[in-house]
């Protein structure tokens, strides 16, 4: 096999580590690990399995874009109303953003095929920079068509962003490890959103009074969203990643528009069954909308609103290590898992929201604060007193809300680790995720537009809670019938114009080529 590396221009590395770099149950024989030559291939940390364009590598800078890009705004979403005291604004930007995240995440899939991860995930980290320089700018002059244009474009950067993202997430990692994987990704991801909180933490840790944070925190986003674009130009494409076990990513290897708008339909016909899992990519976002503006924005003070968005993704890596590793649990077979995770989410649904039922009682008006225009009186003189951290009142909501993140966490990891056991195909992940993000984004569209329109933070609720159990009742048979304990590579290369031989450098590696 050494000379047959040789003749192809591939320098193999002796090992005795499994292929895999989750370290499951080691393979008998030694392992000879293939690896073409060139700087990208160069063995950083043998006994873990990094060089350059390994999956590993390759997943923790995605993850380092999103900390710096999709982490920051999150940070600044989470403090309800995009860091100010009216979230009209706010909702009117993530109206126009949902929408066209809608169409450009449904078809992300076909950009990310044709045009690799690495240009979609630099232009993503773009339109995150601008659309907080936007709301910098609206804190200085009265510009609603550059704020609509921002969130408009931001839809477009962050439906190609996040395609391009799942796709590394579910198809770089063998199947074995796609669980560790999530949880690593969202880990660092959430940390972005954990450090971003404590900007405007630290700017308003004086200010107790419901309001706006300050031009310094708009800033500091700023930069660090346009650190993170230029990080994703160094990242490389999926043809050039190789894994541990000596295979590559399926692809098309001649991709046109064509084939890939194609791609959409023969993903659907090869799996039909995935459409059942379409509510639940509908309401993975819907209930942002209710948890930041609803309880957040509406509750709390500037101060106490920063700290509630820290502790918030602080849950979010809590549950995703917990959960991601808990998915890969080899001790039980992956439909065994399957079906457990469907049973935590039916628990966790109705104990963290049954939870949040008790607390909505308050309503709109309740915590209204404004003024009555052209006047300086209050239009509810009697409106609740925004709560600080410390108050006595506060340790309830704060654990509510912690409870809310963790929950969120443990939505995104199952349905990613759903997809992901549905096919190991690079092409067929990205159409999988396109629908994820643009479905899930077309509801999340929906709720901001009715939060904009003042829905009642009750209906808000109901509508979250209902929403959550219809989509978990539509992926049972999805969840029961569909996953299995493997994918076989026959199966992925469905639909692509690829072989065994163009994905498995060691022909040898029947775990790899799935037979045994």
């Amino acid at each position: 096999m050494a000379e047959k590396a040789e003749e192809a221009g591939t320098a193999p590395v002796e090992t005795t580590a499994p292929f895999d770099d989750s370290s499951p149950p080691a393979h008998d024989g030694p392992h000879e690990l293939v690896l073409p030559g060139g700087w990208k291939y160069k063995v950083l940390n043998q006994k873990h399995h990094i060089w350059y364009a390994s999956p590993k590598f390759q997943l923790v800078m995605v993850a380092f874009v999103c900390f710096l890009c999709p982490g920051m705004f999150n940070a600044l979403g989470g403090m309800g109303g995009g860091g100010k005291s009216d979230a009209t604004l706010a909702d009117n930007m993530n109206t126009a953003l949902y929408s066209t995240f809608a169409v450009f995440g449904f078809f992300g899939g076909t950009f990310v095929n044709k045009l690799g991860v690495k240009i979609n995930l630099a232009f993503g980290g773009i339109g995150y920079c601008i659309y907080a320089i936007s709301l910098l700018a609206s804190e200085h002059a009265y510009v609603p068509g550059f704020n609509i244009f921002s969130g408009a474009l931001l839809g477009v950067c962050a439906g190609l962003l996040w395609t391009a993202q799942g796709t590394i997430m579910i198809s770089y990692p063998h199947e074995i490890s796609k669980g560790r994987y999530f949880a690593w990704f969202w880990a660092i991801f959430n940390m972005g959103a954990v450090i971003g909180s404590l900007i405007p933490l630290a700017q308003n840790i004086d200010q107790k009074g419901a309001g706006t944070v300050s031009d310094g925190t708009y800033i500091g986003f700023i930069v660090l969203m346009f650190l993170g674009a230029v990080l994703a130009l160094l990242l490389c494409n999926a043809k050039d990643v190789i894994r541990p076990d000596n295979t590559k990513v399926v692809l098309m290897k001649n991709p046109s528009w064509q084939t890939e708008f194609k791609g959409l339909w023969e993903t659907l016909k090869f799996e039909p069954f995935v459409i059942l899992l379409f509510p639940m990519f509908w309401c993975s976002n819907w209930f942002y909308t209710y948890q930041q503006n609803a309880v957040n924005a509406a509750r709390f003070d500037v101060r106490t609103r920063a700290l509630n968005g820290l502790l918030y993704y602080a849950a979010q890596i809590i549950g995703a290590l917990i959960l991601g590793y808990a998915l890969d649990m080899e001790r039980f077979r992956r439909s065994v898992r399957a079906k457990a995770c469907l049973a935590m989410l039916y628990v966790t649904t109705m104990a963290i929201w049954g939870g949040g039922y008790a607390y909505q009682n308050y309503t709109r008006f309740d915590v209204d604060h404004s003024l009555i225009e052209g006047t300086d009186q209050p239009v509810n003189p009697n409106a609740l007193k925004p709560v600080d951290w410390t108050d006595s009142d506060y340790v309830g909501p704060m654990f509510l809300y912690f409870f809310y993140g963790l929950y969120d966490s443990l939505w995104q990891a199952s349905v990613y680790w759903f997809m992901g056991a549905l096919s190991n195909s690079g092409r067929r992940s990205a159409n999988y995720v396109g629908f994820y993000k643009g479905i899930q984004s077309a509801g999340a569209a929906v709720m901001w537009s009715r939060d904009s329109h003042k829905m009642s933070f009750k209906d808000e609720f109901i509508s979250n809670w209902v929403l959550l159990m219809v989509a978990l009742l539509c992926a049972t048979p999805v969840i029961w019938v569909k996953i299995h304990d493997t994918v076989r590579l026959e199966d992925d290369l469905q639909g692509t114009d690829e072989t065994a031989e163009d994905v498995v450098l060691d022909l040898h590696n029947k775990e790899a080529i799935g037979g045994a």
